[in-house]
């Protein structure tokens, strides 16, 4: 992913220090990088910072989100309520990777409660460098799951 494209980043208490430390990190690797909080560790809600990724990924100003919570399962579950984020947690680089080159992945949950900062700036990065591979196989499964969110917006 070319570094001008825009990483809006996002955590509740439990990921405030990972979410510090990529903020950092990413910074330090060249990337434009929007911090949508928290600010600090009192405790918060991750649904809150799933919405302002989500918004911000909808609206065309950051191309893809990082979230971040004790275990990355709330933010992922938060985040995917809202119609074009694909989010999904990973803990390993392949995840990370695949995620986005098969499944247009666009947001990356982490468990700052289940993995360190090393590892996750391994995982942030192979998100980050990864392209969406335009196969027709994976442009026909994503096509399905757009269907399945038109859908469903209709029943609602």
């Amino acid at each position: 992913m070319e570094k001008t494209v825009k990483v809006v980043l996002g955590a509740d208490h439990g990921g405030y220090h990972l979410k510090n430390a990529l903020l950092d990190y990413l910074l330090r690797l060249g990337y434009d990088v929007m911090d949508v909080g928290a600010y600090n560790d009192e405790s918060s809600d991750y649904p809150d910072y799933a919405r302002l990724v989500a918004e911000k990924i909808i609206s065309g100003e950051a191309k893809r989100g990082i979230l971040i919570c004790g275990s990355g399962v709330g933010s992922s579950i938060a985040a995917n309520k809202f119609k074009g984020i694909r989010a999904a947690v990973c803990h390993d680089t392949y995840s990370a990777r695949q995620g986005v080159e098969d499944d247009d992945m666009n947001v990356l949950c982490l468990g700052a409660r289940v993995i360190g900062e090393a590892l996750a700036r391994d995982i942030v990065k192979a998100f980050l460098c990864a392209s969406f591979k335009d196969k027709d196989r994976y442009k026909r499964r994503l096509k399905k799951i757009l269907e399945f969110e038109e859908q469903w917006m209709k029943r609602s």
